[in-house]
């Protein structure tokens, strides 16, 4: 289908990637992985037509059409959604003028069993079963089939484009793209902008309708599930694999490994023949010998080791200081703009060293509540942070906030302050800008890249509250694996907003899902949370979808019901003296709740009064100290009393 033949791409007189050859054949599904910067976006734009390569050509075959999803997109905002993916189909008049064109040369030949008229006939037949598909009544069914997938309601039909954010219309441009049927698809970090219900849609959809696809991804679970080869881009040259990404990085380790053996090897015969040579050069009666030994030498064909991309990212946080037992403390927050509810009742309760993430679809609260916590807008409700909690937060566009006039190095020393001024070079050596790198402009760095220089600003300041919103768009998988061990490690507090599987999979131990303008608690990791919700399979997808749709109770579930649905289900079965019963238990419950609350804030009081006077600098009984610490572990006893009559409460009304 598409043959790319001697390609090189040099940039001020830098090779990008030199003399890459491979082909795309029909129904390949491959990855095209490296780390940032190794040139995979440029290699997706050279295969569209959108950039020439410095040397090389790449062949496409007749009649084959390539569709290209780039990372960044100029957006149109003058129609509706439904009129904007109605677009798609805009070639159907060319088609079937190259139908009709064909017909009628098929009316003037007679070479019948000629290999030229049968390609004519092939091609004829293609294009007749794309016109059949596109002019069939299924368009619009496809085209609504399409938009649900990629987490579009109905009632988002008819709104115009301008109302959506930017990832939302990056996913009308993916429908568009989807539906025009392409024959090769080219797709830049398509998981971007997508929830993991609507990457779980995009997996099976590429998987069993699309036929050739070349993606660009750097999540690890996405690429595993849809492709069947991998390619890498590394130190200027291609690694070709005809096996998924998991398995690639396994053969790739033993290939090398098995290239350094027999390299050390070969050294060690070169080595004894020279030292032979060296020591019988002189002698007469081995000079049949050595001569051998220097024709031996000539033979050997040196073995190469494929070349090893060694630059890592060192990648450590600082120690968190400590922080109170409850870094974070909400009861019943709600936000709404106009009629417009986003999530309401949210209450829970982080607990020191806590690791927890956010899911759910686009949309529905995540990164509103973590602009909340850290009081960006207004709210409902209460939101506390607990004593001596610093937050280090990391925000969807920190790296398009970055001066993309001003240099890597200035982006850091903008920002640091104290004896880390002395150290700048080192720091952004350890995160792959040593050298030359430091002194590039923050405008010619890929996403990565950016991304990377915006974490670096984080890490300046030790903290125990880490905020991560979408941390691992564009970056690549190894700095992926790099960032998740660091963030093990952090022995603070931490919420991570992601879509992410793969990264989420081992990182958090709790899940809080955010749907139906509810936040709901789960207690596991992300595998077992999407196990509990049935999300493996498109149809139990396509079933929820319909649900969506369907009038709600605006009871939630509790976390036992979550846990167990039979609870959920005799729920409402209870006689009238059992109910009765229940109230009585449920207001004992709520008392001592209310109890402990009143005391907590009462000794927080006690708390601040002492701090504030201690940090006015004004003279203090020495025995203030003791009271402070006394206050102290009585807040911690209460609070714990406080979680205890909570649970107690959610117990009873389960």
């Amino acid at each position: 289908m598409i043959s790319v033949q001697g390609l090189s791409v040099e940039f001020s007189s830098k090779s990008l990637f030199s003399d890459v050859s491979y082909v795309i054949n029909k129904k390949d599904k491959i990855a095209l992985v490296g780390k940032n910067g190794a040139g995979k976006s440029t290699m997706l734009k050279i295969i569209a037509g959108m950039q020439q390569p410095t040397h090389g050509v790449v062949a496409v075959q007749n009649d084959i059409v390539i569709g290209y999803l780039p990372q960044q997109m100029v957006l149109a905002d003058t129609k509706t959604v439904m009129e904007d993916v109605r677009e798609a189909f805009n070639h159907i008049t060319k088609l079937n003028d190259d139908i009709k064109t064909l017909n009628d040369e098929l009316l003037e030949r007679t070479d019948y069993e000629s290999e030229d008229y049968q390609k004519v006939i092939d091609r004829l037949t293609h294009l007749t079963e794309v016109a059949n598909y596109y002019n069939s009544e299924n368009c619009e069914a496809e085209m609504e089939k399409t938009l649900m997938g990629l987490g579009f309601a109905r009632a988002d039909f008819d709104r115009a484009t301008a109302e959506f954010s930017g990832g939302w219309r990056m996913r009308i441009e993916l429908a568009k793209l989807l539906l025009r049927k392409p024959d090769v698809l080219l797709l830049d970090e398509p998981t971007n902008h997508l929830d993991i219900e609507s990457i779980q849609w995009l997996e099976n959809f590429l998987k069993t309708k699309a036929d050739a696809v070349v993606l660009v991804s750097h999540d690890r679970a996405f690429i595993d599930n849809v492709t069947n080869r991998t390619i890498e881009i590394s130190c200027g040259k291609i690694y070709d694999y005809s096996v998924n990404y998991t398995k690639f990085e396994e053969l790739r380790k033993e290939r090398v490994e098995q290239q350094m053996r027999a390299f050390q090897n070969q050294q060690k015969e070169i080595k004894d023949i020279e030292e032979f040579i060296e020591r019988f050069r002189y002698k007469p009666s081995k000079a049949i010998q050595v001569q051998s030994r220097i024709k031996q030498l000539e033979k050997i064909v040196p073995i190469e080791v494929d070349e090893v991309d060694n630059s890592h990212l060192n990648l450590r946080f600082p120690p968190a200081p400590r922080s109170g037992d409850y870094p974070i403390i909400a009861e019943d927050v709600k936000k709404q703009y106009g009629e417009h509810l986003v999530f309401s009742n949210a209450t829970f309760t982080l607990k020191r060293g806590e690791k927890v993430a956010f899911v759910g679809k686009n949309g529905e609260g995540k990164s509103t509540l973590v602009k909340c916590i850290m009081n960006e807008i207004p709210f409902e409700g209460s939101l506390r942070l607990g004593h001596n909690v610093k937050i280090g937060y990391f925000a969807q566009n920190q790296a398009q906030l970055l001066d993309g006039e001003i240099t890597v190095f200035d982006t850091i020393d903008n920002v640091a302050v104290g004896d880390i001024r002395t150290k700048i070079r080192d720091i952004l050596g350890a995160f792959m800008f040593g050298g030359e790198a430091s002194d590039k402009k923050v405008k010619v760095l890929s996403g990565g890249e950016k991304t990377r220089l915006a974490m670096i600003r984080l890490l300046l300041e030790p903290v125990n509250l880490l905020i991560l919103d979408e941390p691992t768009n564009h970056l690549d998988m190894k700095t992926k694996d790099v960032l998740k061990a660091a963030l093990k490690d952090f022995d603070g507090t931490m919420i991570v907003v992601s879509h992410d599987r793969d990264f989420l999979n081992g990182l958090v131990d709790k899940v809080y899902e955010f749907g139906g303008g509810k936040v709901r608690e789960f207690l596991g990791g992300i595998y077992e949370f999407l196990d509990y919700k049935n999300m493996s399979s498109l149809r139990e997808l396509e079933k929820k979808a319909d649900v969506k749709n369907e009038p709600k109770l605006s009871v939630s579930p509790t976390k036992n019901e979550q846990n167990n649905p039979a609870q959920a289900i005799s729920k409402g079965k209870l006689s009238y003296a059992e109910q009765k019963e229940r109230e009585k238990l449920i207001r004992k419950a709520e008392k001592e709740v209310s109890k402990c609350e009143e005391e907590i804030s009462a000794l927080e009081e006690k708390i601040k009064k002492i701090e504030d006077n201690l940090a006015s600098g004004s003279a203090v009984d020495s025995n203030v100290y003791s009271e402070h610490a006394e206050l102290q572990k009585k807040l911690e006893n209460v609070m714990s009393m406080w979680e205890i009559a909570c649970e107690e409460l959610e117990a009873i009304k389960a």
